[in-house]
């Protein structure tokens, strides 16, 4: 028999041990039979609604010192309603509250579903951290407008992002706000990959999750010893605080990283991983100009719930934010194409990384010298003259001299913009996916991508319409070097091209296929919620696209984001070196990653503009109006009507014609872009301007991808 101290021994180890919770069904029956919904609870534990929720369903347990209250409170109720007990009636919501689940039943508990397809849809009285009384609490939103969906993942359970103010409240997706009790940054950084619930799964199966992002407001910034702006000369020439600053010292004492590009508005803490868990965090601040004003108008003075719904849609919509724009774009085209997947080792047996067929593999891959920039190493070494690839969108105005007597008498000047042009170009474009091979007078193929001299200068089009081999719209004056596109055009129009040379990809694929479908449906759904929908007719489209920007701001900012993503992404694959240091020939980072792809950009450009080109001569057909000037993605042509109803080929049914431009919100269709008078334009070009750039009543943002 054991011993009176062996027995009080053993008792003491128990006691030491971690609380124990009951099982998740008995404290869903447990919370239910006190009569306290999941966001009171969420209150007083300092949590999330979904965090409870994901308590109760088994799929997360509390942390200390949360474990301890959680137990305290589960005990305490345990002793008021035992498990033989009648469970009490549960009051029915009144039509002004969310009811929390299903009604009562009398049979065991059982835990929520988690797959979103079949659970419940999560409360709507989420509050914020505070000694308030609990209440139902209504949305924020109107409940008929539609919401970003995030993926089914019981692992993230409280959405991509979380926007945290000075108050030490992170707002989340869906109205979500929870407590962050972080005070240093590596504190945020442990309470977001353990507490907060924050992430978002791999959009591709061989792919990797999204990195919680957290969003610091310039109150929140100060909170954790980081500068409000980043003050002082160099600060703000690399974007980033200095190595001495108490703040890094902090994350390197606690053994997190930063990637070589330091602590900049978007900062990547991590450790490196162990296995397949990723422990690292990305960190916005606002007030260092995180959010460009260009690609997300008014969002930084947003208040910090607005903010997360914005970046919060966009996340689930497109990809979590993990810099720019642009590098967002760039992100999503690697995360929609991973450049591994796992295969079988025949020799082993075991699992091991290979390529993925389609994607852009692991390893960089020099251009040819005419795909390349002058600055580049294969370009500088090896000394070559013979000249470059010049696929840029058009920036073309017609001379005045060649304006008819008839376009002058004309009132009006309408600009007619495509809609995210790049995009619609990208779409089932075959580009290539392995380095290029050289070739002495190739036969033409029309089916491999690639960069070809040839001769276009002996064809004659008519010059009412630029030409579509250059990007000024002027006549080529002799051998060039042109993106398969851009000849495969030329063939089309009914001329013999005989390349010289051609720099050409055996490895070819429509490598954008997933990016242009998810961009697509990113854009369309959001224009849908500012009202802009397929089923209005060509009046009602043009009505809505008027006033969408003041129909609801936040998802006007959406729609921006998109759009920057779009050029933003296509520009990166041939982003240029910076730095006052850099010098000719030196490789600069960029170089170092697989989607540094000039040929792929020349591609969609080429593309883009052959297919301007091939609309503005189908609607001059049809109409007798040729396009005074062309900028980019905005077309103007001389009207006599203020509307683009005035400019559009429509049959006798009222329908608009194949082939040339038509209204509509899908990439490549378009919209009005602006109205002046016709003395106005010609006035412009006189003075050497174009009055596509001006037509919107500013200055159109020129960005061809760079």
């Amino acid at each position: 028999m054991a011993s009176e101290e062996e027995l009080i021994a053993s008792v003491d180890a128990l006691l030491e041990e971690e609380p124990q919770l009951p099982p998740p069904a008995e404290r869903t029956r447990l919370r239910e039979a006190a009569g306290v919904t999941r966001a009171r609870l969420a209150l007083a534990l300092k949590t999330s609604a979904q965090m409870v929720k994901a308590y109760e369903t088994g799929s997360s347990e509390p942390k200390e010192p949360r474990l301890t209250a959680y137990q305290r409170l589960l005990n305490g109720w345990a002793a008021k309603y035992p498990a033989n007990a009648a469970t009490p009636a549960v009051q029915q919501p009144s039509p002004a509250t969310t009811p929390e689940g299903p009604e009562t039943f009398t049979g065991p508990a059982t835990p929520v579903p988690t797959d979103t397809k079949t659970a419940a849809p999560a409360p709507a009285d989420q509050t914020a951290p505070g000694p308030r009384p609990a209440r139902p609490a209504m949305s924020r939103r109107p409940a008929a407008r539609k919401k970003a969906q995030s993926p089914a993942d019981s692992r993230f359970p409280n959405g991509p992002l979380a926007v945290l103010d000075g108050l030490g409240s992170a707002y989340g997706v869906d109205d979500l706000v929870m407590h962050c009790p972080a005070t240093t940054i590596p504190e945020l950084v442990e309470w977001t990959l353990t507490e907060s619930g924050l992430g978002a799964a791999r959009l591709h199966r061989n792919g990797k999750d999204a990195d919680p992002l957290i969003v610091l407001t310039a109150e929140a910034a100060v909170k954790f010893g980081l500068p409000e702006r980043l003050e002082g000369h160099e600060q703000r020439r690399s974007l980033r605080l200095p190595e001495d600053h108490p703040v890094l010292k902090q994350v390197a004492k606690a053994r997190w990283q930063l990637t070589q590009r330091g602590f900049g508005p978007w900062a990547r803490v991590y450790r490196k991983a162990q296995g397949r868990d990723r422990q690292c965090v990305q960190l916005a601040i606002l007030s260092w100009d995180a959010l460009d004003e260009r690609s997300w108008p008014g969002v930084a003075d947003m208040d910090p719930a607005d903010i997360a719904r914005v970046l919060g849609t966009y996340a689930m919509r497109v990809t979590t934010p993990r810099g720019s724009t642009a590098v967002s774009g760039l992100e999503l085209m690697t995360a929609l194409r991973p450049p591994t997947r796992a295969v079988r080792e025949a020799a082993t047996g075991a699992w091991v990384s290979g390529h993925n067929a389609g994607s852009l593999g692991t390893e960089p891959v020099d251009p040819a010298p005419p795909e390349a920039t002058p600055e580049h190493p294969v370009v500088v070494e090896s000394g070559w003259t013979g000249g470059f690839l010049n696929e840029e969108a058009y920036q073309w105005a017609r001379p005045v001299d060649a304006l008819t007597g008839h376009e002058c008498t004309l009132p009006f000047a309408v600009g007619l913009d495509l809609n995210t042009a790049f995009l619609a170009a990208a779409s089932r474009l075959t580009v290539g996916l392995s380095a290029p091979d050289h070739f002495h007078a190739p036969a033409f193929n029309p089916r491999i991508p690639g960069t070809w001299l040839v001769d276009l200068s002996h064809i004659e089009l008519d010059p009412r319409l630029p030409s579509p081999f250059t990007p000024d719209g002027t006549r080529p004056t002799g051998p060039a070097w042109y993106q398969t596109n851009t000849v495969a055009y030329a063939q089309e129009l009914g001329h013999d091209v005989h390349p010289i040379e051609a720099y050409l990809r055996r490895e070819t694929g429509a490598y954008l296929d997933p990016w242009h479908d998810r961009l697509k449906a990113a854009y369309i759904d959001t224009l849908a919620d500012l009202g802009v929908t397929r089923d209005l007719d060509d009046h009602a489209f043009l009505a809505a696209m008027e006033t969408y920007k003041q129909t609801d701001p936040a998802m006007a900012a959406v729609l921006s984001a998109i759009k920057a993503t779009v050029k933003g992404g296509i520009g990166k694959l041939r982003e240029r070196p910076q730095g006052r240091q850099y010098k000719a020939g030196q490789r600069w980072p960029a170089l170092e990653r697989p989607t540094w792809r000039p040929d792929i950009r020349a591609a969609v450009i080429s593309k883009d503009r052959t297919n301007t080109h091939r609309k503005v001569m189908k609607t001059a057909q049809l109409t007798g109006l040729y396009p005074i000037a062309i900028l980019a993605d905005c077309v103007v042509y001389p009207a006599p009507g203020e509307s683009p109803l005035s400019v559009l080929p429509y049959d006798e049914a009222g329908k608009a014609r194949p082939g040339a431009f038509r209204l509509g919100l899908a990439p490549g269709m378009v919209k009005l872009e602006g109205v002046q008078t016709m003395s106005w334009a010609v006035d412009l070009i006189e003075k050497g301007l174009n009055p596509a750039r001006h037509i919107k009543g500013g200055d159109a943002v020129l960005d061809a991808g760079e």
